[in-house]
């Protein structure tokens, strides 16, 4: 496989961090370094600093717990009602044709993060996956994460001040 130079990636190589990212960037007080979006009682929405597309953004409860069976209704019920904000947001700030909407749940499933569990909302467009996954194997993100941070930030206060 070929390689992209992506000098973000090695911050993460070299110090991917000690416990839970989510728990981490939550005891943080400056949501924008954080790229945490928005922060209810019970969960939250935050960036992917490694996105599979441009405004890829997760949400997550803010209990530290890795299995959806063990979610509570509430908690289900606001990560449920952020997903649909974050979607709403991504459709005024980005316009895209379509959406990924998952959760991996254990690390055989493709969790990255296994302890705390989180949906992953990943905006598509048509022909968003160009030449390069398919000729070297590699995948281009086009736009700054701050840059995409204030778009869907933008979109958040557009949905709730129509």
């Amino acid at each position: 496989m070929d390689r992209l130079w992506a000098p973000w990636r090695s911050e993460y190589i070299r110090n991917p961090g000690i416990g839970c990212l989510f728990c981490e960037e939550l005891k943080k007080k400056d949501y924008t370094e954080t790229l945490i979006l928005e922060k209810w009682e019970r969960a939250f929405t935050i960036m992917n600093r490694y996105p599979y597309n441009n405004g890829h953004l997760m949400i997550a409860s803010i209990r530290h717990i890795g299995l959806m069976e063990d979610l509570n209704d509430d908690e289900v019920l606001e990560m449920n009602r952020l997903m649909t904000r974050a979607i709403k947001a991504l459709n005024y700030s980005m316009k895209p044709q379509g959406f990924n909407i998952g959760i991996n749940q254990g690390q055989v499933a493709g969790a990255g993060v296994v302890s705390h569990i989180h949906v992953h909302v990943v905006p598509r467009w048509l022909g968003d996956t160009n030449y390069m996954p398919i000729l070297s194997n590699t995948k281009v993100v086009s736009e700054a994460l701050l840059a995409t941070y204030k778009k869907i930030k933008e979109g958040l206060k557009k949905i709730d001040n129509p």
